[in-house]
């Protein structure tokens, strides 16, 4: 109605200023009529959902949450999804979702997680720490999961390597252990915690000392519940994002004699060093016998070279008139008798030969 007025009044008075003035209002104003009906009809949907489940969610808050670049969609079904649940939380509001969806949080999921540790009614979960542990990085849902329903673990896992536990009690005897650790999540130890892997490690480690301060395995074998004790009295749990509720022994066999086997290898390389320190030791023997040898020829040659010094003393003893020729005969006759006197001994110390 206003428009053809305009134009009306315009043919008839002519392109004056006052009515070029009023043109563009009129103009202005139906473009605001026009964007306020368009984002009525955006957001009327979760606007109207947003009134009749008390979400407190208005039209301005709606249409800040856009500039803001926030998914009406995800802060009002989140809104929704707590109110309808009751979740009775002075944190729980709409700017701190905004702050948790701009942080890049999954806001869906934390509603969810909240929803169901209020339903479990166990379980102490807080807005503040629910968005901590999704910006942390880990499925705060399925840490709420995991404390209502507890997660078995098998301690070695299906796909490790070793299909054991190997551990040698006191005896020397070698035990093969498989078991299975229930654990509960602890969500106020979620952020900063220990994951699974130290929760094995530290089971494995808690078996094999039980096995290993063992007297004897068979001690083990009868009462296989003395190794969940012991590793349950050692708190291996703490500082750990989980609980441990239970540590069941699966499957125990028993293995090689790892004490026996030792033993034999200590004797073999006791044998190995006592065989070389005997080799040393007849290796220094026929040393010294070689050094005996050597010396007993060194004394021969000296005998010899003394004795090729006596014709010279005689034959000097002749010119100088010191020896005669009878004192000389005498001499040799005294050799011979000694020569013969030594052969008849040696002759008779000779043992009989053996009769053909």
């Amino acid at each position: 109605m206003l428009f053809p007025y305009a134009a009306s009044l315009i043919a008839q008075q002519g392109p004056n200023p006052g009515n070029i003035l009023l043109l563009g209002l009129l103009v202005v104003g139906l473009l605001i009529v026009v964007a306020f009906i368009g984002l009525f009809a955006a957001f009327f949907r979760w606007w109207i959902q947003s009134v009749l489940t008390g979400a407190g969610i208005g039209l301005l808050d709606l249409l800040g949450m856009t500039f803001r670049k926030v998914k009406p969609a995800v802060i009002v079904r989140g809104m929704i999804m707590a109110r309808q649940a009751n979740i009775q939380d002075p944190e729980l509001k709409t700017d701190a979702l905004e702050a948790h969806y701009l942080a890049g949080g999954n806001v869906p999921l934390v509603i969810r997680a909240l929803i169901a540790a209020n339903k479990a009614k166990t379980i102490s979960l807080t807005f503040r720490e629910a968005t901590a542990i999704d910006l942390a990085g880990r499925n705060v849902l399925e840490a709420v999961q995991t404390s209502v329903y507890p997660r078995v673990i098998d301690c070695p896992a299906k796909d490790d390597a070793r299909k054991s536990l190997d551990a040698v009690a006191k005896d020397g005897i070698q035990l093969k252990v498989r078991a299975r650790v229930t654990v509960r999540a602890n969500l106020q130890q979620l952020i900063g915690g220990a994951a699974e892997e130290t929760i094995m490690a530290r089971v494995g480690e808690g078996i094999v000392s039980s096995i290993g301060s063992s007297e004897s395995h068979k001690k083990v074998l009868e009462n296989p519940d003395m190794i969940s004790k012991n590793v349950l009295a050692r708190r291996l749990d703490s500082q750990t994002a989980f609980e441990i509720v239970s540590i069941d022994i699966a499957d125990i066999d028993v293995g090689s004699n790892i004490g026996a086997r030792l033993q034999a290898d200590q004797a073999e390389a006791d044998t190995r060093v006592a065989r070389a320190r005997a080799e040393g030791r007849r290796a220094n023997a026929i040393a010294s016998e070689q050094e005996n040898v050597a010396t007993i020829e060194e004394s021969r040659a000296k005998l010899v070279d003394a004795e090729s010094e006596v014709p010279r003393a005689i034959s000097e003893a002749f010119r100088t008139g010191k020896l005669g020729v009878l004192e000389y005969y005498k001499l040799r006759n005294l050799q011979a008798d000694t020569e013969m006197r030594k052969s008849i001994s040696n002759v008779g110390n000779q043992s009989p030969s053996p009769a053909t």
